[in-house]
C-alpha cells in the first residue's frame, strides 16, 4: 500500500472536519438559545459542504452552500429574530 503525504494530509483534514461537524451538531441539539442553535446549524452545513468538496463532489458542496446555508439558514435566523418574546412578564 503506497501512502503518500497528500493522502495522509487529506485523511487528517477529513478527520478534523468530521470531528468539528460532530461537535457543532451536538451543540445544535443541546443549545438552550435558539439563535445560537441556528448559527451552529449554519456552521454544520458549511462543514458538510467542505466534506463534500473534500470527497470530490464539488457540485453537491456548492448546492449545499447555496440552498441549505443560503436559504434555509437565513430563513431560520429571520424566523427566530422576527418572533416576539415578551420581556418582564409574569410568565418567568
Amino acid at each position: 500500500m503506497d501512502t503518500s503525504i497528500g493522502t495522509i494530509i487529506e485523511l487528517t483534514v477529513f478527520a478534523i472536519l468530521a470531528l468539528v461537524s460532530i461537535v457543532f451538531s451536538l451543540f445544535v441539539v443541546t443549545a438552550r438559545d435558539v439563535v445560537r442553535a441556528a448559527i451552529g446549524l449554519v456552521v454544520t452545513m458549511f462543514i458538510v459542504a467542505a466534506l463534500y468538496i473534500l470527497l470530490n463532489a464539488q457540485f453537491l458542496g456548492v448546492v449545499q452552500i447555496l440552498i441549505y446555508v443560503g436559504a434555509i439558514g437565513v430563513l431560520i435566523l429571520f424566523a427566530v429574530m422576527l418572533t416576539k418574546k415578551e420581556f418582564g412578564s409574569d410568565a418567568e
